[in-house]
Parts: structure tokens; sequence; C-alpha cells
């Protein structure tokens, strides 16, 4: 008698499923592909690995993987395929090379771990036959059609981390203090983080701000024995320093900036990115096991649900102003 498993094997339409990862790595990449490996060859299909993204891929940087391949990389930030940003692939010659590499390595469904660019690779290879499923893994947060992708929330906690130690330092010195952290165009990162830190003002690209209220908020803070601050700025908004020498030429204060930048990317991924990153990868397998081709994974509460990947690309990602709005009320 057959068991499921098996069942789900024979009936399965892929037999050898890559899978790569795509554009700025994220904490949790790794559970991800591990996810991908194990439940392939959990299926009895074959499954190998592309080094260096879209880049990788046409170059024909392609290894099979197997349970030992994948082994102790769970709580490892980064990604262990690497990753790569490659224009060459947007073109036509760049995919239909991509697509011979596929063919030649006898790989039949491709799961693609990355933020848009790397679903839109994805998208131009569903549409010349390659069966594909698109997995959330950005810090960035900035997906339409999932609460969270991969990587956001080590990214956050990454960030909060650093605002509380230079809370104490501009505690220390009475000193007011701008920080800029990632998230492209997208405020996710410095409402959340801005919100539990405490920041006094968060400025994000999707609302706009006045220079004169912040400067009010500061100086009415320093009225009432206030002697230290913290102003977090979202990459999408500009340079965080550019703030800093406006807020210190209109208040006469010495203002200093931090950036984190990479920082943000790096580290152990949280054991909710490490839990969500294992789901997301798993139901990739299965939903190629199930025939399905040009989708993404994503989470909406706590239920894992798939979208057309055409339709998650043309739609818009919003961040939630209720919660900086909150922000600036606890912050007054």
């Amino acid at each position: 008698m057959v068991n499921e498993k098996d069942a789900l094997r024979l009936q399965s339409p892929v037999k050898h499923i890559g899978v790569l990862t795509s554009g700025g790595d994220a904490p949790g990449m790794n559970a991800a592909i591990r996810a991908v490996v194990r439940k392939s060859v959990y299926h009895g299909l074959r499954v190998s690995g592309i080094r260096h993204g879209y880049a990788g891929l046409m170059a024909g940087e392609i290894e099979e993987m197997d349970l030992g391949s994948v082994a102790d990389i769970i709580q490892r930030g980064g990604t262990k395929l690497y990753t790569a940003r490659s224009p060459e692939f947007l073109t036509d010659q760049g995919q239909e090379l991509g697509v011979a590499m596929l063919q030649k390595h006898d790989i039949d469904a491709l799961v693609v771990i990355g933020g848009d660019g790397s679903f839109r690779g994805a998208r131009a290879l569903s549409h010349r036959g390659v069966r594909t499923i698109g997995v959330p893994g950005t810090i960035d947060n900035d997906l339409p059609c999932t609460d969270y992708t991969i990587g956001f929330d080590t990214a956050i906690n990454t960030a909060i981390d650093a605002i509380d130690k230079i809370r104490d330092t501009a505690t220390s010195h009475e000193r007011t203090f701008v920080i800029e952290v990632m998230g492209r165009n997208a405020g996710d990162i410095a409402v959340i983080s801005g919100l539990a830190g405490g920041a006094e003002s968060i400025l994000i690209p999707e609302a706009p701000y006045d220079m004169d209220q912040i400067i009010d908020k500061l100086e009415r803070g320093v009225e009432r024995g206030k002697r230290h601050s913290i102003i977090l700025v979202a990459e999408g908004v500009g340079k965080g320093m550019k703030i800093g020498e406006l807020i210190g030429q209109r208040t006469g204060w010495e203002v200093r900036v931090t950036v984190l930048g990479h920082l943000q990317r790096g580290g152990s991924p949280t054991a909710f990115d490490r839990a969500l990153a294992s789901r997301m990868g798993a139901m990739a397998v299965d939903l190629l096991i199930q025939g399905e081709t040009s989708m993404m994974v994503g989470i909406k509460g706590k239920k894992m649900i798939a979208t057309d990947i055409d339709a998650a690309l043309d739609s818009m990602r919003e961040v939630d102003l209720s919660i900086y709005e909150l922000a600036g009320i606890l912050s007054i």
C-alpha cells in the first residue's frame, strides 16, 4: 500500500526543485533554505541550491543538496547560498540563459527567496514556463499580501537594541540623537522600532512631517526638564545626517547622528523569523507539489496564504499608520 507521502511524490508534477536567494540578505533566509531542502527530501524529490541568485543561475552555479547540506544553519544570519544583484537577468537574453541552465540541470521548479525585485525575476521565469514560488525575504517588510517578511522581526530587534544603547549615552550627555534606520521606501522598521524604543519623533516616507512641529516638541521637552531625545528617520525620507544638521542649526544644540545601516541585516534570526521562514519554505514546496506556479507565500494573522505573484507585485504595501499615530501620541 502506498502511504500518503509516497502518493504525493508520485502525483507531484515536479521532481527536482531549485532554490535561490536574491537581492538584499535577511536573517532567516537560511531557515527558509533548510525548510525547502528538507521538505523536498521528505517527499522524495531532488533539490538543488543555486548560489549567488540569478547571476549564479545564469553562470550555472548549481549544486544538488541533501539533508546534511543544511545542517546547523537555522540559527545563522545571511544566506548559505549567497546573494547578488544581476542587471543582466532583467534582459530577455539573461532570462533565456537562466531557463536553459535549469533545463540543463533537469530542474523543473524554482523557489525564490527575496524581495520584490527577486519576485519580478521569478515572474519572468514563470512566464517562460518555469514553475516558480516566491518566499518573501527582506528586512524592509515592504511586500504586499503578507503581514511579515522574513528578516523584519530580527531587524527591528536589532534596531531597538541600538536605540536603547544610544539612549543611554544620550541621557548621560544630555543630547539629541538622530538615528537613521533602513527600510528603503517603507517605514515599517522605523515605525515599530520607534514605538518600541520610545522615540520622540519618527520620520517615514508614508507620512508628511513638519520640522517646525518636531523642533517645537523638542523645545517643549527641554522646558519641562527633558535633557535628551531620539529622532528616528527611515532612509526613504532622506539622510539622517541632513536631518541632524537641520535640527542643530534650528536649535543651536549639539546633535549626534547614527546610521545603523547594514548592521540591521546581520545577526542570528529571532525565533519568530526562524519559525516564519520554516513555515514559508515548507509551504513553497507544498504548492509546487500541488501543481501551483507563479505564487507568493505569505502570512495573514496566524494563517499561511498563497497569492498570485502578479497580483502581489501589482499591489501597494501600506504601513499601518495607526501604529505611527500611536507612537506620536505616546511621545508627547
